[in-house]
């Protein structure tokens, strides 16, 4: 203890007291064997001292300043519990083809009780350069400028479900974005979230990949109010950044939603951890969708679409190949979590900050 103390005061650039770092008085050195000269304290006195101990550490830590605006309270969802479907599915060359799958697959799930469907990265056409202005879609548009965004909205309105519709490449104006739409039980669109991190690696003799080649970068984090809980939205190389999934922590997020197509050099070192690294650290919720495994294709995706529960545990994933995977999530282990591991009153805002730049200025 005392050279625990001792350093965290060092830390601190202060010279510690010889009285803040001695227990003695506590029994007399001359008395070794000799009963304490303080009565024993109650167990039930003991803990109350402790919390208050913890108290006054914890206001001297300022762990509200940690967050700049501070940290919005977990608002209470809209269900308690639900089902969730993450539709890994095959992509082609065909359009309308991918477009059809995609529908059968939201039925599938909604069939086997999901209120909450989640869909892959590109899941319209091939993950490619070359590929994004020709598939690309006038969202804001609509309609005929949009069949894939248009049939979320009306799969969503008929079955009564929340869809986080992947993402597709997106055209506005001369601008190519990689967005993901959410779509509530209405067939509203509730959200649009495009691409905050391109997808730029060079890894030599593995893969090279530039996205900003033909995509432009996205400059808002978004998180929605659904019929299912608030929900954070990254896409793919989004999850490596944990500030975006720390800011949608502190914006009381219960789950956060990647669609992603991680490939087979980074797939199987990166992308279960990230998962479950974004969930832990932020004792919420995180969920994936990947395209199923096309070894033919251009780009090879990794597959493994997964839930990663609060604690950091894996509830649910599969394999490369196409799948619906249906699982629940239950919003009560958030607070149990967070309970076991109380890190929102731990935090140390005295030493360090994270400033939600958009929140900020909004003020």
């Amino acid at each position: 203890m005392k050279a625990a103390l001792s350093v965290l005061i060092s830390s601190r650039n202060l010279s510690p007291h010889p009285a803040a770092c001695s227990f003695s008085w506590l029994r007399p050195k001359s008395l070794p064997n000799s009963p304490s000269i303080i009565p024993p304290i109650p167990s039930n006195h003991r803990k109350s001292h402790a919390a208050h101990f913890s108290s006054i550490m914890a206001s001297s830590y300022k762990p509200e300043e940690a967050r700049v605006p501070p940290a919005l309270p977990l608002p209470a969802p809209p269900v308690n519990k639900f089902k969730i479907g993450l539709c890994q599915l095959s992509v082609t060359a065909d359009k309308e083809r991918n477009i059809a799958h995609a529908r059968k697959a939201i039925e599938q799930a909604a069939a086997q009780g999901a209120k909450l469907v989640l869909l892959p990265e590109i899941w319209n056409g091939p993950y490619s350069n070359d590929s994004f202005p020709v598939f690309a879609e006038d969202i804001d548009a609509g309609g005929d400028a949009s069949p894939s965004t248009a049939m979320l909205s009306q799969v969503a309105e008929r079955l009564k479900i929340t869809i986080v519709g992947g993402s597709i490449s997106e055209r506005s104006g001369d601008q190519l974005y990689n967005t993901c739409c959410v779509f509530g039980t209405d067939g509203k669109l509730k959200a649009k979230h495009r691409k905050i991190h391109l997808f730029d690696i060079d890894i030599p003799g593995k893969i090279t990949f530039i996205e900003s080649k033909t995509l432009t970068a996205g400059q808002t984090p978004t998180i929605v109010d659904t019929e299912v809980g608030r929900i954070g939205i990254g896409i793919c190389y989004d999850i490596r950044f944990q500030e975006l999934a720390m800011i949608y922590g502190a914006r009381g997020a219960h789950l956060i939603c990647y669609p992603g197509a991680f490939n087979m050099t980074t797939g199987p070192l990166h992308w279960e951890l990230l998962q479950r690294a974004r969930a832990t650290d932020n004792q919420l919720y995180v969920a994936t969708c990947s395209p199923a495994r096309d070894a033919g294709a251009g780009y090879v995706a990794w597959g493994h679409s997964t839930l990663v529960g609060p604690f950091g545990e894996v509830l649910t994933t599969t394999e490369h190949e196409e799948a619906i995977i249906i699982a629940e999530v239950d919003y009560s282990l958030l607070e149990l979590r967070r309970t076991n591991l109380p890190l929102l009153k731990q935090r140390r805002g005295d030493l360090y900050q994270l400033v939600d730049v958009q929140r900020l200025n909004s003020q």
